[in-house]
């Protein structure tokens, strides 16, 4: 049985990259560093929140699947070269803009909106809109390296307590409920905000994000699997509340307590993932290293073809952004108190 032969594709590709890319992806890991260090302390805060706080500990995993989504594209990467693009630079401009703006307000998820958006500005300025274009899954992608999610906590304890109480009064228990509170003959419950469901409704955003553009082409399909992503967590949440409430009623507050903590905190909600990708399982359309365009479907546009009237292969946009990333560090600063 002879080898398949490895030909010359793979060494092709190799000093396709080594060639056009060496310098271009050394200005941006430079220029991210510096934007990266200007921004530390918003950097450091996200760090913090991804390790040690429940809601966001899957954006652990944000970094490893931007480096898988962009692996599946070098293939077509190897055909283009990376320019540097003016209009990108607005990008990176806006966004210090925002990061500033989330100092002076105080507003951390503008903040960190903006230390993100700079970076994801920079890979645009310095490699060009073609890339960008072939990148624009991870690019957009990377937007969930920001956390988000607290400010659904209210409602979603809200939610979550309406439909508990309507389970457990169908059930034949009688259900008083006043806000996040529900009074039943063997307890009183209390909706709190670790049990509002935030933390699962956060990562299957993100996880419905990936399927649907790695493995729906079809708009209506990608509509149709978001939509159920965020419901049914929803809906499954407020069910595992009510399943609380029935364990309490059986056995004891203090069984249900422990119960609902490691069946419903885990068992429950990694049934309720795998059921919905199940489902959707039979509906995909396409293999995830086909998502997005491939540079032959971009090598006829004519907007691409304008827009890179603007490229260039010098070291301005890089100058620029150490500049920019300078600035704002200085203005940023002056908020500090």
């Amino acid at each position: 049985m002879q080898p398949e032969p490895r030909s010359s594709r793979a060494p092709a590709i190799g000093q396709a990259l080594g060639a056009t890319w060496r310098e271009p992806l050394i200005r941006l890991a430079l220029a991210s560093a510096a934007l990266i260090a200007a921004s530390a302390r918003e950097w450091g805060e996200m760090l913090h929140q991804w390790w040690n706080i429940d809601t966001y500990n899957h954006i652990v995993l944000v970094p490893a699947i931007l480096v898988w989504l962009v692996w599946m594209k070098r293939e077509e990467l190897a055909q283009v070269e990376p320019r540097e693009w003016a209009p990108g630079l607005a990008l990176v401009a806006a966004a210090l803009g925002l990061w500033v703006a989330g100092r002076f307000t105080g507003i951390n998820l503008l903040a960190h909106a903006g230390a993100v958006g700079a970076v994801q500005g920079a890979v645009v300025a310095l490699l060009g809109a073609r890339v960008a274009a072939l990148l624009a899954l991870p690019l957009c992608f990377a937007a969930f390296l920001v956390p988000f999610g607290d400010e659904l906590i209210p409602p979603l304890q809200f939610v979550t307590a309406e439909i508990a109480a309507a389970l457990t009064r169908l059930g034949g228990i009688p259900a008083q409920i006043d806000g996040i509170h529900i009074q039943t003959p063997v307890a009183l419950f209390i909706v709190a905000e670790a049990c509002s469901g935030v933390k699962f409704l956060a990562a299957m955003t993100a996880l419905a994000v990936l399927v649907c553009f790695t493995r729906f082409a079809s708009w209506k399909r990608r509509a149709a699997f978001m939509v159920a992503a965020i419901l049914v967590p929803i809906l499954a949440n407020g069910v595992r509340a009510w399943g609380t409430i029935l364990v309490a009623q059986s056995w004891g507050v203090e069984f249900a307590q422990g119960f609902d903590h490691i069946v419903y905190g885990w068992v429950f909600f990694a049934l309720v993932v795998a059921l919905l990708l199940g489902i959707a399982w039979r509906f995909f359309e396409r293999e995830p290293e086909d998502h997005g365009w491939r540079a032959a479907d971009l090598a006829g546009s004519a907007y691409l073809a304008r827009s890179e009237s603007g490229e260039s292969a010098s070291r301005g946009m890089f100058i620029a952004i150490l500049a920019l990333s300078l600035v704002a560090a200085i203005v940023a600063s002056a908020t500090m108190v």
